[in-house]
């Protein structure tokens, strides 16, 4: 029983049902965990016992009835902090935010998750109002990585994939507006599902705009299906949202990819991969092929659009943050300060120069998909550096974190449901994810396929050393 916290979320409802363990022992266990390993990780802004205590309570008690209040009932969950949580102050990693003010609405996909009884154990920590692809932040100081803590675990949701990865909890939301969710699952070896835009209403919405999405990091792919037949359940606040579907993301899992199309793009056609990660990703696009995948070598033919990235990305931190009082501004991660006053030079020829080419790049990758099911590219680069760096490398005041997350926000910027999938480890010990985009809208066929590789290559089993 002290290993309940390792247990699937999938599992736990089925365990549940058949009165094989509690809700209780569960939280308990997730708790233990907790205690045991956050004064190295740092992955958690606040936990809370004693009403994810009651809530375990009431769980249990309505299981003892056969009456679960939805299909995550009883299962510790964990909310990154920058989603609303009613009762909890959202900080966004940030020493400008007041906490004395009301917090007493949930947002969307928290609000699912509280009405199907999920426990709610505490937040986990993000850079200050995600801005980066690493995980500190003058608020809640450097997150580390269960794989190896002098390592980032990549960010912005570093605290969610880090307690993930430690086995604090099944189901972990994150947030990905240029690879956020995708980054750190990516470093920490978990899976992370970017849901294609307004799949997963979200509100208040981001102020980094459009290329913002909610979405599942768990340790299992079938996990993630599981919480997005929760999270996306509609809710009005959100004006982007798409009419919902009712898609059971869990139904068909595991059936086969037999000649599904993936086009493999190893360098997106301008990226330097480090060797080690491009054979991880060339043999898990093989055992792909193996699988029935018809796999085509090609670049989707479009070049870096990271400049159209950091203008709009900058021109909303600048939006977010540039009118702050100055005795505020000197609170701030000094980098960001740095993003916000550079942001100052982009003029509103340049923001509109970058939605035209946004709109550009998100009209070839639609056509391009018509011949392909889903793209596969490495999901970083490089394999996770040290802990509390911006960049593996000496700083670049232009690029910040873009410059070594070229295969995220491209997509971030076409909107489409993209996931990365743990495909192995490296010399030293460190995870490397595989990195599946596909066609917009079709959230499905990412999840069914990654859940195909997961089975077949066993990655998802692994457990960082001494955890």
């Amino acid at each position: 029983m002290t290993d309940l916290n390792w247990k699937s979320a999938a599992k736990l409802v089925r365990g549940y049902a058949r009165k094989k363990f509690s809700p209780v022992e569960v939280v308990q266990s997730c708790l233990a965990q907790i205690e045991r390993h956050d004064k190295t990780l740092n992955a958690m802004v606040h936990v809370r016992p004693e009403e994810a205590l009651a809530a375990a309570r009431a769980s249990e008690k309505r299981w003892i009835r056969g009456e679960p209040q939805g299909p995550v009932d009883g299962v510790p969950t964990l909310i990154k902090d920058l989603l609303l949580v009613r009762g909890w102050p959202t900080l966004r990693g940030s020493r400008t935010v007041d906490k004395a003010q009301a917090w007493d609405q949930d947002a969307p996909s928290v609000a699912r998750l509280r009405e199907c009884g999920a426990v709610f154990l505490g937040a986990t920590t993000t850079p200050e109002f995600g801005w980066k692809g690493v995980t500190d932040s003058p608020l809640t100081g450097i997150t580390r990585n269960p794989w190896d803590p002098s390592k980032t675990p990549g960010g912005s949701s570093g605290g969610s994939s880090a307690a993930a990865a430690a086995g604090y909890a099944p189901l972990t939301l994150g947030t990905d507006g240029g690879g956020s969710i995708r980054i750190p699952a990516g470093f920490s070896g978990i899976f992370g599902h970017k849901p294609s835009f307004g799949r997963v209403p979200a509100w208040p919405l981001s102020p980094f705009g459009t290329v913002a999405h909610v979405g599942p990091m768990t340790r299992r792919v079938e996990d993630s299906c599981l919480l997005m037949n929760v999270i996306s359940q509609p809710d009005a606040r959100d004006w982007h949202s798409l009419p919902y579907d009712g898609v059971d993301y869990t139904a068909k899992l595991g059936r086969s990819i037999k000649g599904l199309r993936i086009a493999f793009s190893p360098t997106l056609g301008y990226v330097e991969v480090d060797p080690e990660i491009a054979a991880l990703v060339k043999n898990a696009v093989k055992l792909m092929e193996e699988l029935g995948a018809i796999v085509t070598e090609v670049d989707p033919g479009f070049a870096d659009p990271a400049p159209c990235f950091r203008t709009l990305w900058w021109a909303g931190a600048r939006n977010l943050l540039g009118k702050l009082p100055a005795e505020k501004k000197k609170l701030l991660d000094p980098a960001l300060a740095d993003v916000v006053e550079q942001a100052k030079a982009i003029s509103l020829d340049d923001y509109q120069d970058a939605v035209r080419e946004r709109g550009v790049l998100g009209s070839q990758m639609r056509q391009f998909m018509e011949g392909y099911d889903l793209l596969v590219t490495p999901t970083l680069p490089i394999p996770a550096f040290e802990a509390g760096k911006l960049s593996p490398s000496a700083p670049d005041k232009t690029g910040k974190w873009v410059n070594w997350t070229p295969f995220s926000y491209p997509f971030n910027l076409t909107q489409q449901p993209a996931a990365s999938v743990p495909c192995g480890f490296t010399s030293t010990g460190l995870p490397a994810g595989l990195h599946l985009v596909g066609r917009m809208y079709d959230d499905r066929s990412v999840l069914n396929a990654a859940y195909a590789y997961e089975q077949a290559a066993d990655w998802h089993k692994a457990r960082p050393p001494g955890f």
